[in-house]
């Protein structure tokens, strides 16, 4: 089982942001993405139709045979916290690594987290930080309009929409003096120096794709389910809608060339099966 993939999913592109991290850290696993581009974003749904499309990547994950799930989504890892029990391998969401490394990094004992409403209204993530430590201040702030830039190719730090939106949504967290800040959203590090430049240097952003990773390779530890260190890891891609769309776009999140390495699939369809 240790030669199987590792499984990550989100609703669209964010989640390379995970994959990108993984390969840094697991150069030697195999991985395989699921994003659901057709469905994205999954931030303004439902909390019923969320758990749905959560169940649905996961199954289609499944079908490939992975030995671990990452939901790389602030999302589902707020709202479909029934997988943690319902899977058949370990699965792992970004809220609880994520929020560790905050808890961790504070100085002042003020944290910020961002991330799309679905998730600031779950409350996950401020659960979890007060859960660990109970005397942190969280302020929290829902961006929406960071998934759609992202999604869309605004993610320079020196475009003016880019920096304007920064401004609108983190105007407020800069006046409370928070020291620490969750991008609680994987999209959100694509453009983490454009709100790195907005807060100051003093303002630690802790990137989730970064420590779900790490969390990720002590799962796979703890079970003995590492890859052989001589195996050299690779990546496939699976998405719900255009392939020349994400690969376009995959290349600015990964910094490479996914050409030959994406396949449209029919998650309705794979469901049915």
């Amino acid at each position: 089982m240790s030669e199987q993939s590792i499984g990550v999913f989100d609703s669209g592109l964010g989640g390379l942001t995970a994959v990108k991290e993984l390969i840094k850290v697991l150069p030697h696993e195999n991985i395989i993405y699921f994003g659901d581009t057709a469905r994205v974003p999954y931030g303004n749904r439902s909390q019923k139709t969320i758990r749905r499309y959560a169940k649905q990547d996961a199954d289609f994950l499944l079908s490939k045979g992975v030995k671990l799930i990452i939901a790389a989504c602030g999302t589902v890892s707020s709202v479909a916290t029934e997988l943690y029990t319902e899977l058949p391998v370990p699965f792992t969401g970004v809220v609880v690594p994520t929020a560790t490394a905050a808890v961790n990094a504070t100085r002042n004992g003020k944290i910020g987290i961002i991330g799309t409403s679905a998730t600031i209204n779950s409350g996950s993530y401020k659960k979890e930080i007060l859960r660990q430590n109970n005397g942190i201040t969280v302020f929290q702030q829902d961006c929406p309009l960071f998934v759609s830039l992202v999604e869309t190719g605004f993610i320079s730090p020196d475009d003016d929409i880019v920096r304007l939106v920064v401004e609108r949504y983190l105007c407020e967290m800069k006046k409370d003096g928070i020291d620490t800040l969750i991008l609680g959203c994987t999209h959100f590090p694509i453009i983490a120096k454009a709100i790195s430049d907005y807060l100051g240097s003093n303002v630690c952003l802790i990137d989730s794709g970064r420590e779900t990773a790490l969390y990720a390779a002590n799962i796979l530890k703890t079970n003995g389910l590492l890859n052989k260190e001589s195996t050299a890891g690779s990546c496939s891609y699976y998405v719900t809608d255009t392939v020349e769309s994400f690969r376009h776009t995959a290349e600015i999140f990964l910094g490479k060339s996914v050409e030959d390495e994406v396949r449209h699939i029919n998650i309705e369809q794979v469901a049915l099966q």
